[in-house]
């Protein structure tokens, strides 16, 4: 299968990617990580795009276009992916289309600014380890420090308060349009995100038929 993960930043597509890919055995393709590995790197891609990243804005379609194609050559994709975080733009899909690529499915997490703002401001992860906490759902033991090596927290810059209403509104302006290019291929299907991990996974599994 096929398959793209659509939906505002924070929806959970990154979560339900991993459960689609433990059940379908096929890779996550996910642009963001891509993008700050290369930021955490220091290399050319990561210098380029840095800046545009940490203001919330998008990184130009022609890179990521090039990066996502060149990860579909990789022989782990020959039987299908999730590409999560791509395409981001409708120039982006058609430049998918223009490579060939058939698209199975397009899985729309839906979840409203709101609950966005607060799941994303809440986030912290350890710069050591790399676990992952929220302030709300998820806190550390004393909400500062990571419970697995002691490092203190830290909050991603893309997740400030500011810089995701600066996300948001880029995903409206510029990624929103594509729920009806996919919606007039037939592609488009919905699921309510607003739930927890599991039952929105339960919901996902269904309407993929997995």
């Amino acid at each position: 299968m096929n398959l793209i993960l659509f939906g505002p930043p924070g929806a959970g597509k990154g979560t339900q990617g991993e459960i689609i890919c433990e059940a379908l055995h096929i890779p996550t393709i996910s642009t963001g990580a891509m993008i700050r590995a290369a930021i955490h790197d220091g290399t050319e891609l990561g210098k380029q795009v840095e800046s545009l990243t940490k203001a919330g804005l998008l990184v130009p379609d022609d890179v990521v276009v090039g990066i996502v194609q060149e990860r579909l050559k990789q022989e782990d994709c020959r039987n299908g992916f999730i590409l999560d975080g791509f395409p981001r733009t409708i120039p982006q899909a058609e430049a998918l289309d223009a490579l060939g690529v058939r698209i199975d499915c397009v899985l729309d997490i839906e979840v409203p600014d709101e609950v966005i703002v607060e799941r994303m401001s809440g986030r912290r992860s350890c710069p050591s380890c790399g676990a992952t906490y929220h302030v709300k759902f998820n806190p550390s033991k004393d909400g500062i420090h990571c419970d697995l090596c002691n490092s203190e927290l830290t909050q991603r810059a893309d997740d400030q308060p500011e810089t995701v209403m600066a996300r948001l509104n880029v995903y409206h302006e510029q990624t929103e349009p594509l729920r009806n290019y996919y919606l007039r291929k037939g592609l488009l299907t919905v699921v309510d995100g607003q739930k927890g991990v599991d039952e929105t996974a339960e919901l996902v599994k269904k309407a993929l038929g997995i």
